[in-house]
């Protein structure tokens, strides 16, 4: 029986999370807040802030800051679309393979 892996691609509002992003992002996160889980464990689709990974609006932030500096592009805290960029790890990883400089 086949177990899906939260890390195979899935889509995103029409187009794919890339696996491997997905996973570096995974891995960036839970080192830049010393989160005391896997990468591994974390769902592409569970949500990052308050349910699901249980990020909080400072935590936010500093995924804002490392994301940015690690992939070369702005993310603003004023943004429109933040709900959408971190509404979960796959919708970072779809905005990040958008904007990326790096």
């Amino acid at each position: 029986m086949h177990m899906p892996n939260s890390i195979e691609r899935l889509p995103v509002e029409g187009r794919d999370a890339d696996p491997a992003l997905v996973r570096e992002l995974a891995e960036l996160i839970v080192s830049a807040l010393n989160l005391e889980r896997a990468a591994d464990d974390i769902d592409a689709q569970t949500p990052l802030y308050k349910e699901g990974l249980g990020l909080d609006s400072i935590d936010i932030l500093e995924v804002a800051l490392v994301v940015s500096k690690r992939y070369g592009f702005k993310l603003r805290e004023d943004d429109q679309d933040n709900l959408r960029i971190f509404r979960s790890l796959a919708g970072l990883a779809a905005h990040v393979a958008e904007r990326r400089t790096k």
